[in-house]
């Protein structure tokens, strides 16, 4: 993997493990070439994650929407800043970028990002591996509202398996390097398989 995106708050939450590892995060991933493309701001989990690579001689390219730049929230350390109109345009940017994403931390907005993305895996429109930075337990409610779907009979197992998850850095990026997509989709019914 060349470069990872990284989906993760503008806040910086009520425990300091979560701003710690996520500048652990991007000095891993400065420590592997690996280059980080995020949302562009200097504000919360993103800056902590930005910073973690540019102080380590890492690459950060951030994507921003020209509504959020004029809020001067924008990191003015970046080693590219690339300005879109909308969100979606943001996200559209962010995985033609990217070779893989992690979500860390964050509200509605990683959540939306994150689901996006896995939604995008599952109909087969990429193939990138997709983790789970579970810091301290963040997403452990989520990872069981998961179970929960698959159980219900409203989410292949198949499709679970989509999301990596590990709350190790070393571990999650080693998953997202062993990752192979797998071959069934979305829409293929138990007789045609």
């Amino acid at each position: 993997m060349k470069r990872i995106t990284v989906f993760c708050g503008s806040s910086f939450g009520r425990d300091e493990i979560f701003s710690s590892k996520a500048t652990l995060l991007g000095k891993s991933l400065a420590n592997k070439n690996i280059e980080l493309v995020y949302g562009g701001a200097n504000i919360g989990l993103m800056g902590a994650v930005a910073d973690g690579i540019l102080n380590n001689r890492g690459k950060a390219i951030g994507v921003l929407p020209y509504f959020l730049q004029s809020k001067e929230i924008a990191h003015e350390k970046l080693s590219e800043l690339i300005l879109v109109e909308t969100m979606h345009e943001r996200k559209t940017k962010m995985n033609e970028l990217c070779d893989g994403v992690i979500a860390l931390p964050g509200g509605f907005g990683t959540l939306e990002e994150l689901f996006e993305m896995v939604t995008w895996a599952q109909l087969g429109l990429h193939s990138k591996p997709i983790g789970i930075l579970n810091i301290n337990g963040f997403y452990d409610s989520l990872i069981e509202m998961i179970q929960t779907m698959v159980d219900k009979g409203f989410l292949k197992e198949v499709n679970q398996q989509m999301l990596l998850v590990s709350d190790d850095i070393e571990e999650l990026l080693n998953k997202m390097e062993k990752y192979v997509a797998p071959e069934v989709g979305k829409w293929i019914t138990k007789e045609s398989v």
